[in-house]
């Protein structure tokens, strides 16, 4: 029975109702797919993808400067 409600899904939504009342929709995956975010990317490829990926930075040198002292 399920098969068939998942095999009627591919062809358009299937609304599922408890007494009357629409409680749930059985998609297809690529309906499901249409409706859902997109992915979001890793860290990496979001600087991958960034329009400054290979640009040259000039960045200060850094001084060197004693350590402080922390209470913990």
């Amino acid at each position: 029975m399920l098969s068939e409600v998942v095999r009627s899904a591919a062809r358009e939504p299937q609304i599922i109702t408890i007494r009357g009342e629409e409680k749930a929709v059985v998609l297809s995956m690529d309906e499901y797919k249409k409706l859902s975010p997109p992915e979001k990317p890793t860290l990496f490829e979001f600087f991958q993808n960034s329009p400054w990926n290979g640009a040259e930075l000039e960045l200060p040198e850094r001084r060197a400067e004693p350590m402080r002292n922390i209470n913990l």
